[in-house]
């Protein structure tokens, strides 16, 4: 199949958004869409395509105290529910 455009987004949830509308396909995390294919809006399609999601990097500047709110950033995505 060859595609004749493209459209690039500066954040995630407008490229989901985009999808919902009917713009075409995308590669996004499962976990950011999970209650849309739960519900039937979206569905996963090129699933030998996809690599492994094994989760997100967060790179920060190595300092011995960081802020509490960021901590508490850090462990949320390190210890997801």
């Amino acid at each position: 199949v060859r595609v004749e455009e493209q459209i690039t987004f500066n954040f995630l949830s407008e490229r989901i958004d985009a999808v919902l509308s009917g713009f075409g396909i995308a590669c996004v995390p499962e976990d950011t869409i999970r209650e849309h294919v739960k519900s039937g809006k979206l569905m996963q399609i090129l699933q030998d395509w996809c690599p492994a999601f094994p989760g997100y990097y967060l790179c920060y500047p190595s300092r011995k105290q960081h802020p509490p709110a960021f901590a508490l950033m850090i462990d949320a995505l390190r210890y997801p529910e």
